[in-house]
């Protein structure tokens, strides 16, 4: 009998960086499960892509091996009640989580300077970008201690990876708001890799650079100025596919003795330079 897929949740995974995750995850064979808020067109096109991805990916040569599924999941994670509907459909559909990747994010609609920046702003980018990922790890985790005694098939345990940003530490003092989210969900990372290590649950986080995506489209202009002007020692854009990349080597379990780990995917961006 196959061995059923690996499940990944994904939020935000629509497009962007969550869509790039989720096509190197269907690549190595991850059934997926795709949470998306609004755009539902684009989490089925993402469906649709994963579909091709995990043809052409190494896993369709094993023999035996079960077809991974994708499906879609509207939730906005910034709200309670949509949380707990998202992990009871997600347990419904596949019975199990094996990676959940805190995805979701916006920016600010508009770019404020730090002096003027009012609390409506702030409470938005506060409450998806790091409220909803905090309370739904909780609920994933204790999801996880509550059945990892029941699932002594599987080769591993589960793992947990947020994606940050740059701006977890570089200020921007025109998006406050934005910075101030992407650092909580880097101390969120320290407690949970410290409090789940013990079940033997790692947590990851990965600190994206100057990617292409919708949130950096309004500012492609001046980011192409600041990266041809040496901003990254590699110099170029990074891609959704980049961050993927580094996501499916902590989904192979390449870091098993590694935990509350940042890896920086951004041409360099954080090495101080003289």
């Amino acid at each position: 009998m196959p061995m059923s897929p690996q499940v990944a949740l994904i939020t935000g995974a629509s497009r962007g960086i969550g869509r790039g995750i989720a096509l190197e995850l269907a690549r190595l064979g991850f059934s997926i499960a795709i949470n998306y808020t609004q755009r539902r067109a684009a989490a089925l096109e993402c469906k649709r892509l994963c579909v091709q991805a995990a043809a052409a990916g190494a896993h369709a040569a094993l023999e035996g091996g079960a077809t991974p599924s994708f499906e879609v999941f509207q939730a906005d994670i910034s709200k309670t009640k949509d949380r707990a509907g998202l992990l009871e459909a997600v347990r419904e559909r596949f019975a199990w989580i094996d990676l959940l990747v805190n995805n979701a994010g916006v920016a600010p609609t508009l770019r404020v300077d730090l002096l003027e920046a009012g609390e409506k702003s702030f409470d938005r980018l506060m409450n998806i970008n790091a409220r909803g990922p905090y309370f739904l790890t909780q609920a994933v985790a204790n999801f996880w201690i509550a059945g990892l005694k029941h699932r002594p098939e599987k080769s591993s345990k589960p793992k947990i990876v947020n994606i940050s940003s740059l701006s977890a530490y570089a200020p921007s003092v025109n998006r406050g708001d934005y910075c101030m989210s992407k650092a909580a969900l880097s101390m969120m990372t320290q407690l949970f890799a410290a409090r789940l290590a013990e079940y033997g649950i790692n947590v990851y986080e990965i600190r994206p650079g100057i990617v292409l995506t919708d949130m950096t489209g309004s500012v492609k202009e001046k980011y192409e100025g600041m990266i041809s002007d040496g901003l990254t020692p590699v110099a170029r854009w990074g891609t959704p596919e980049d961050v993927g990349r580094a996501v499916a080597a902590i989904a192979e379990d390449r870091f098993p003795f590694s935990t509350g780990e940042v890896i920086n995917v951004d041409g360099g961006f954080h090495i101080r330079r003289l």
